[in-house]
Parts: C-alpha cells; structure tokens; sequence
C-alpha cells in the first residue's frame, strides 16, 4: 500500500545528515561537555557550534540561545520566567486565544498565582487584529506573547507589527515560533522580538530538544537549578546528541529554505486547488495568503474529522484532525471556534501539512482518493446535505470555496 505522510505540523522526519550526526554523539563522542578532560572539551566544542547554528538561523546571537527539552519547555520558561522576574513591574500579560496548550496553560497556571491575563480574539482566518494589541496593554503588562503562526491552520501572525507596539512600550515580547523556524525567514531583531520558542522535531532535527532565544539583557528567571550548564540558566547535563542533531538541522534549513519554500508552496496550491475543484460544501481555514507554505487546512461540511483521518489513513495517507479524539475530547478545536465556526463545521475539520519530501505524485494520489471518501461518509451520514443543523450553519455559505 502506497503510504504518503501529510502531517509534518506534527512531527518531520529526522533528515539523514542529522540522524547520522546523532548516532555519531550517541557512540563514539560521549564525553559530557562539562568534563575538562579531552573527551568533554571535544563534545563543549560541538554544543557551542550547534549554538551558533541556531542563533544565525533567526539572526540572534549565540549567547542568546539556550537549549531546552524542546518548545513545551521553552515555552513555560518564557511566561514563568518573565512573570516571575518581573512581577514588581507589573502582573499582566496579553496572548491570544488561538496559542499552543504550552502557552494556553501556562498562562491559567500564571492566573492561579494572582497574574491577570488577557486572551485576545482573532478574526474569521484566524489573525490577531494590532489595534486590539493596543487597545489591551496597560501600565501593568510585563509581556507580550503571540505565536508567530497557527499550528493548525498555518495563519501568519502581524510578528513585525506587533514587536514594533511592545518595544515602543516598553514591553517584553514572546511568539512561539515552533511552527514557523526553519520554514520561514525569521529575524529576530527586525522583528524586534525579545523570545522566541523553536522545537527540533519541527524542521527535520530530533525530538526532544528546543531552544529559547532571550534577547541580551532580558529580565527573566532562570528555568531550573542544580548547576552551570546554559550559563546558570538551565541546569541539567546537556543533551549533547539532540543539540548537534538540533545545530545540523538548523543548518540545512538556512541553507535550503528558500527553495523548501518554493516546492511547499506549489503543493500546497495546487491540493488546495483540487480540493476546491473536486469536493463540494468544504470551507478553507485560515489565512488564504497568509499562511506557512505548507499548511492545508479544510472544513468539509457533513462529515466527523476523525472519520475523515481514519479513511484516510487506510489508504495510506496520514493528515490530522481539527477535534481531540486521540485525548477522549469530544470538543472541537479552540483554535477553529475561536475564528467563528460552529461546533459542526470545525467537527469536520482536516489538516493535511506538506514537507520538503513530498511529491507532486502523492498530491495527485490524494486528490484521487479524498473526494471519494468524503463522498461516500457523506452518502452514510445523518447530517447529510438535508441536515437543517448544518443548514444553519451561517458557515455553510462559505461551503463552496
């Protein structure tokens, strides 16, 4: 059976380059890079390339990157460490409603501790309007934190517009950008960005590790204690095989990334162009232009997601649901009813994410096989085409994009 891997929002598989370089430092260079001895000054050398790698990929500089166990982390670091360093200043903090659990969490963690927390809206493609940026800051807020782009619906974030508001204030500013480095030409400085969150596993590099940029005299706190690894500010013996594998990683994407872009995005439009062509009553989510060059994210109309990804998968394709059958949730997506879609439409949610190595043959693959199965779950559903619950849906108008 043919299989096609359509997820890579999820998880990328490791480039070959990096897995070699990994099972390099997992065998043959051990030593921990703490040890003064030849073995660890070999491997100190080789983390401190990996931080340099890093840093040029978003134009930080390479004390202001510290590896973490990956974005959940770093994420958690950032909103707890800023709060916690900077609470004689102030205890708000403005986010958006759309973020990532790690930032959505974190923050009812912060409410329990007496932070006050303001969740911002988006609109109907899933963007954070800057006037409601404006409009929410007070003399209280300590930190900014907007993802730089949706991981389910791939919108693009106003970044720039954003830490041009929060540097003008006086404000310290925080985007996950886990879903966007290493896909996206990203400057941290042009950005006026003050934190920023990266994952591994995102752009071909092994699970298990991240990194936190914190922009040079940055008040926050540390993560954890017990020694001197990251400067005092992470303590834990490094995951030296991961941060090479990270550092490679980093590097290929720099180099390749225009290109990467290039073919994502030809992919892209041309499923979403088949999609469009090929099945009727479905919605587009997200951004239509503003959006990572890989994300595909549709609604069709009449039709459960998890049955969608199940069919799916039977041929072959692996893709993603917008509604968390996987954790027992029968909820839909914070991220789909935030933008305004009812409980029904975002149900019917599909993500299909693209990457370097997919190709236009399973693209054509899947535009062959999808209209087929939405067709006959459609054919089988009680809220078929007559359904006045989905006929109601004010959504629906939009069925035919």
């Amino acid at each position: 059976m043919k299989r096609v891997y359509f997820d890579h929002s999820a998880t990328t598989p490791v480039d070959s380059e990096v897995a070699k370089l990994v099972l390099e430092y997992m065998t043959d260079k051990f030593g921990n890079p703490s040890s003064i001895h030849s073995f660890g000054r070999e491997v100190r050398k080789s983390v401190e390339e990996a931080r340099d790698k890093v840093a040029a990929l978003i134009g930080a500089q390479a004390k202001e990157i510290f590896f973490t166990s990956g974005g959940t982390e770093a994420d958690n670091w950032a909103l707890k460490g800023i709060a916690a360093a900077n609470r004689k200043k102030g205890n708000h903090i403005i986010t958006s409603s759309i973020e990532h659990h790690a930032i959505l969490h974190t923050c009812e963690y912060l409410e329990k501790q007496g932070f006050s927390v303001t969740y911002l809206p988006v609109d109907e493609n899933a963007r954070v309007n800057v006037e409601d940026v404006k409009k929410e800051i007070t003399d209280q807020t300590i930190l900014i934190s907007v993802m730089f782009a949706n991981n389910e619906v791939g919108t693009i974030q106003p970044i720039k517009e954003i830490g041009k508001i929060a540097k003008e204030k006086g404000i310290y500013f925080h985007t996950d950008a886990v879903q966007a480095v290493g896909h996206y030409p990203i400057d941290v400085n042009e950005y006026n960005i003050d934190l920023l969150t990266l994952a591994g596993h995102k752009f071909y590099g092994p699970k298990g590790v991240g990194a936190l940029y914190i922009r040079r005299g940055v008040k926050i706190n540390s993560f954890q204690q017990g020694g001197a690894q990251e400067r005092t500010m992470r303590a834990g013996t490094e995951n030296v095989p991961g941060i090479v594998g990270l550092g490679k990683a980093a590097e290929i994407a720099k180099l390749n990334m225009e290109k990467e872009i290039a073919h994502v995005k030809a992919l892209k439009d041309k499923l979403i162009k088949g999609i469009t062509e090929k099945i009727p009553d479905i919605k587009l989510n997200g951004h239509p232009e503003l959006r990572m060059p890989g994300n595909v994210n549709f609604s069709f109309l009449y039709v459960e997601g998890e049955s969608l990804l199940l069919n799916l998968d039977l041929k072959g394709i692996a893709a993603s649901s917008g509604s968390a059958c996987t954790s027992g949730s029968l909820d839909p997506s914070h991220v789909l009813l935030s933008m305004g879609l009812t409980h029904e439409v975002a149900h019917g949610s599909l993500r299909l994410s693209l990457g370097r190595g997919n190709t236009e043959e399973e693209i054509d693959y899947c535009l062959e096989v999808l209209p087929e199965i939405v067709a006959r779950l459609r054919s089988m559903s009680p809220l078929g085409a007559g359904s006045s619950t989905i006929e109601s849906n004010p959504c629906s108008s939009c069925g035919g994009h």
